[in-house]
């Protein structure tokens, strides 16, 4: 039987490889700034692991010798001009994820995403393509996620209580942030991580598809 009041009436999202998938989009902005400096390319795989923590920690792995590589300022302002003109090339909802907010909207739950991309490119996207109420991007001043300061942020703005909100994100930086927001995490399985991998990082509530993630947003999983 469907519960008439849901779990949880308040959502926070992370964006990059809960909402959206953007790793070709940043692969090629990385690998604009790999070819510039004649750098190595880096592959899907590599790319899988370096996302999750905001553009420069992106490319603090991708850079050779990190921000220590003398040439590494250049190649990050690189980087950050190539993605401001792929962002939306091949970036785009997963599957099953904007029917998951349509539904989520439909029962009156409030949403938010909290992102380390920049500020501006998180509005945008959210305009793009979601609509929800309240986006926040890595802003000046701000501690960036796993500090929970943007989730109390949105939290706030949202007028959500503690106990009726869930994070929901695909890393181990969102893991993280929430226990640090001191809230229940819901995985996504569908973006950058394994299920063995998100095990690891001590996930207890995985879901396998945005249906999912809904069913216990929801509080009608068996």
């Amino acid at each position: 039987m469907t519960n008439t009041t849901p779990k949880y009436d308040t959502v926070i999202f992370d964006l990059d490889g809960t909402l959206l998938y953007t790793l070709t989009d940043l692969r090629t902005a990385v690998n604009a700034a790999m070819h510039r400096f004649g750098w190595q390319e880096r592959t899907f795989e590599e790319m899988r692991h370096f996302v999750g923590n905001g553009i420069r920690n992106l490319m603090d792995h991708a850079v050779p010798g990190g921000e220590k590589n003398p040439l590494f300022e250049e190649a990050f302002a690189t980087f950050k001009a190539a993605y401001a003109e792929c962002q939306t090339d091949t970036t785009g909802p997963y599957d099953g994820i904007q029917d998951a907010v349509r539904e989520l909207q439909e029962h009156g739950i409030k949403m938010a995403i909290v992102s380390n991309k920049i500020d501006g490119a998180v509005q945008t996207l959210n305009e793009d393509f979601f609509h929800m109420d309240i986006a926040i991007g890595e802003r000046e001043g701000m501690a960036r996620k796993p500090a929970p300061d943007s989730v109390f942020l949105a939290m706030n703005e949202l007028s959500a209580e503690p106990s009726r909100t869930v994070y929901v994100g695909d890393s181990d930086v969102d893991l993280k942030t929430a226990k640090n927001a001191g809230l229940p995490c819901i995985s996504a399985l569908w973006g950058f991580r394994t299920r063995a991998e998100l095990e690891s990082y001590g996930a207890t509530c995985i879901a396998d598809t945005p249906a999912d993630m809904v069913a216990e947003i929801l509080g009608t999983t068996e």
